[in-house]
Parts: C-alpha cells; structure tokens; sequence
C-alpha cells in the first residue's frame, strides 16, 4: 500500500515537472538599454504616455521594478559592460567610461585602441579593454558565427560593449558630424550604412530638429517646476555642438530606430532558426546634461517621447520579425547625471571638496613622515596613485603607507571613507567593501579610493562643472517580454548580473565567461 502512494507521488511530481516545455527559443533578442532610465520617474509621468509603450511593458512584460548594480561608481560604460558580460569592473576591466593609466599617468577612454582605425570617424576603438568575454561573443561561438549581433547606440562604448569581441557590427553616432560610424575592428563597414550615411543620416533632418513640449505645460506636474512658459529648443540654431545636443534629446531614440529599420531591411537578422542578437541604446537622462532641477518640463517631456520611441520600435519589429519570434529585454544603466550644487535656499548640510588639495597634503605628509620624494604620482576621479617605483626603491612597505595615507585623508571634512587597495583586495569582508571591491580593478584603479560625503560638492579643477554628491540609489527597471513570459511586477531587487545568464539561457548558448549568476525564472 505505501509502495503504490509512493509510486504514484513520483509519478505526480516528474510528470508534472516534465509536463513543463522549455520556452520556445527566439528567432531574434532584443537587448535594449536605456541610459538613465529610472522606475520611479517611468511610473509618476504614466498618465503622460499612450498605450503601446511603456503602458504595453507593463501590462504584457516581467517587470522587476529594481535592478541593482552590484559595485559602486556606476556610469553608463561599467553599467553596460556589466550587463553584458554578466561581471562586474573587478573581473571585466571596465571601471568606468574614463580611468588613469598606471604606465602613462593620462586618462585612456575604455574602447580607446591606437590598432584600429575609425570609419566616418577619426576615433581608433576596439573592446580589447573589456576583459571577458560578453553574450554576443557566446552567441556567435555557440552558433559557429552564424548568429547575426549588431549594436547601435548613441555612445561609443555602449555600441562596443553591445556587439562584444565577436559581433558583426557596432554603430554609433559621430557627435561632431552627425554621421553614424564604427571601427575597422568589426568586419567590413556595411554598403548600406554608407548609403544611408550620404542619404538619410541626422543631419539632414537637423533643421527641422525643433523641441518643445508634447502636452501642454499644465500636464507636466510631477516635478517641481520654476518656469510658467514651455520650453523650446532648435538644436540646429548653433553649428557647434548641435549634435552633442542631439544625442543628449530625446529626438536620439528616434534616431536609433531608424537605422534599427535599415538594419533589419537589408540584413537576415531574426530570419531563420539560428537565434540573433540586437544591442540598442537609448537615452534618458538630462537634455545637455543639465540638472533636473534646470530641467523638470524637459525630462518629463523626454519620458513621453522615450514612451512613443519605445512604441515604434515594438510595432517596428512586429512588422518585420513578428513579437512571438522576438524576447525584448529592456533595462536600464542605474546611474543619474550629478546635480548641480545646491543653491543654498534649502539649507541642506554639504561643503565644497578639492582632490587635488587631498592629493598635495597627503603627499607633504608622506615626505614628512618617509623623506624627500614625489609620493603621490597621480590623482582621477576621487583615486590617488601613489609612486610604486620610489616606495620599491626606499625599500618602503606600499601597504604601510596606503594605510597610513587612508588613516591621514579620512580626516578631511567631506570625506566619508577612504578605501586601500590592500583593504579591498586582502581586507575583511562587509556588504559595502563588496561593492566597493567588485567596483575596483588592482591594475586600472588607484591605490586609495575617497568616498566622499553625500550634499557634499566635487570641485573640479580646471572646470566649472562641479557636481553635488548623492549616493541614494537610482531605482532602475528591467523588464522581459516575449512568448512564454507571464506577466508580472517584481518587487524584490534583483542584480544586473543576472541578466546575460538569462538571454544566454533562453538562446540556449554558455552564460559569458565571468558569469557566475544564475538565471532568472519566468
């Protein structure tokens, strides 16, 4: 009698479980980043948006509502490398758009390589900083290079991260003529990017490039707003910069889906049973990266138009591939531009903070305690690079003094924690040395990293571009929707890591190199 309800327990348990298909794999993923989207602005402005954007992701997609990025110091070219590699900058290279070069003392730009030359761009590029492999580079082993992975972006190094080492193409916009470009890294630059290089690119549509609001202005009450006139904008008024203006509009998302349309009508992208990969990029953040404060109409506006750019791609690859062949993964790259200082109407506590003050103290104080010598070699982005050769040739303990530095900067006002790389490699463990560590590299970071206080001020040397420091998180969406995915809204953070061993999951391919997160269910 117990033998048979056994058997028939197991016969109720694996059958149920084998009963299960796997989710029909993709003929094309659409993997679509939208730099500085946030899930708290994309929920406030929904009564602003039409029903096939925004309001279409979150009726019919997975929608968890705070992806997190698992290291600090976040920009958009560590975030996109994260999301694609399914790594973070300590295992990937990528710490951040910009960082200091050990060997030359200069700052070098993550997809800077002098070995490749540009097309329609004077600018040499390559992934050869990226130091794992991404999802694109798995796709195109596992299918023996016959899946098709293209990126367009507005942003150099998102387009180069999205197509990894082994894409066909990446695809960026020329921020000084307006044309879209790429590296002679990828294989031969396309004929028909050319062609619509000569034909259809932005600037040919730049004069007729004019701004301003899309309800009117009484709609566009969720942020605190100084003006009573609409705003209006003509971003071809000026021949200088007019493109960086571009690119930093809503009007770039426009842009992007254009040439997503080219793309798809002379190429086999999501023909066939071979899946394929499209990286796309779209921005969200501050019209010429003023503060929200200075912007409240304008990024209010930049969601309504975010939310019909969203909606035309989606009809877009309905019409040509069919949403049942497609798995769309959107998200976002979890970081905010900095504001601008407070006024100092609102009285919030903060102070002005110089590293390159930091940098000449401390090295007075070295010379004090150790002997004559240049000590502090270099300083970037709140690091300091401390002189390995003097230290070696003092015969001086580097983990003495980095310790003794950090003991003596933490004193500053402003300064709310200063990290060694000896602390972080070697040091204990807590929640916010992870994330500090997962964000440093020991051959691209420096040897003392200052975090500096929030409402306390950046001071920029040589500019006046100084930026208030916020570090309350940026709650950031990532969304799923295709076949197969039921409908839902997850509360529960979730980490960006996750995401490549997703897509590689349902692709049926290896979760890239450095990836050790495991998929997520839907």
């Amino acid at each position: 009698m117990k033998k048979g309800l056994i058997t028939s327990i197991l016969a109720l348990t694996f059958g149920g479980l084998q009963a299960q298909p796997l989710p029909t794999t993709p003929k094309l993923v659409v993997a679509l980043t939208i730099d500085q989207l946030r899930t708290d602005y994309m929920e406030a402005f929904s009564s602003l948006y039409g029903e096939k954007g925004f309001k279409r992701l979150m009726r019919e997609g997975k929608v968890f509502r705070q992806a997190e990025f698992p290291f600090c110091g976040t920009d958009r070219a560590s975030a996109i490398a994260a999301i694609y590699t399914g790594s973070t900058p300590s295992v990937n290279g990528v710490i951040a758009e910009n960082w200091l070069d050990a060997g030359t003392l200069r700052p070098v730009n993550c997809v800077d390589d002098s070995d490749f030359m540009g097309n329609y761009t004077d600018e040499s590029t390559s992934p050869s900083r990226l130091l794992t492999s991404t999802l694109a580079d798995e796709l195109k082993i596992a299918t023996r290079n016959k899946g098709l992975v293209y990126a367009i972006a507005p942003f150099r190094d998102a387009a180069i991260f999205g197509a990894g080492h082994a894409g066909n193409g990446a695809f960026w916009l020329n921020e000084n003529t307006g044309k879209w470009c790429s590296t002679t890294y990828y294989s031969e630059f396309p004929w028909w990017l050319s062609q619509y290089n000569e034909r259809k690119s932005p600037d040919f549509r730049m004069k007729d490039k004019v701004w301003t609001p899309s309800h009117p202005i009484t709609s566009y009450t969720f942020l605190p707003e100084w003006r009573t006139e609409p705003f209006k904008y003509k971003l071809d008024s000026e021949r200088i910069n007019k493109f960086r203006r571009l690119i930093t509009s809503p009007f770039i998302n426009e842009e992007v889906n254009l040439l997503t349309e080219e793309l798809l009508n002379k190429s086999t992208m999501g023909q066939d049973e071979t899946p394929d990969l499209l990286s796309l990029t779209y921005y969200a953040g501050n019209y010429n990266h003023r503060s929200v404060q200075e912007c409240a109409m304008e990024m209010q506006d930049t969601y309504v138009r975010l939310d019909r750019s969203i909606a035309s791609l989606l009809d877009l690859i309905e019409r040509k591939i069919g949403l049942h062949n497609v798995l769309f993964c959107i998200t976002s790259t979890g970081y905010a531009d900095a504001e601008t200082a407070d006024a100092g109407i609102y009285r919030v506590p903060g102070g002005e903070f110089y590293l390159n003050r930091c940098a000449t103290l401390l090295n007075m104080y070295l010379m004090a305690t150790y002997g004559e010598g240049q000590y502090v070699e270099a300083y970037y982005n709140q690091q300091i690079y401390l002189n390995h050769k003097l230290i070696e040739n003092k015969q001086l303990s580097l983990t003495e003094i980095q310790e003794k530095a950090a003991e003596f900067l933490v004193q500053f006002s402003g300064v709310n924690e200063v990290y060694s790389s000896q602390r972080l490699l070697l040091g204990p463990w807590s929640p916010q040395i992870e994330r500090m560590r997962n964000g440093f590299h020991r051959k691209r970071s420096g040897d003392l990293l200052i975090d500096v206080l929030p409402g306390w001020t950046i001071m920029q040397e040589n500019s006046t571009d100084n930026r208030v420091v916020r570090t309350a998180a940026i709650p950031a969406p990532l969304i799923l929707l295709g076949t197969g995915i039921k409908a839902e809204t997850v509360r529960i953070p979730v980490s960006v890591s996750r995401i490549a061993p997703t897509l590689a999951s349902v692709m049926r391919i290896r979760a890239p190199n450095a990836s050790t997160a495991t998929p997520l269910d839907f």
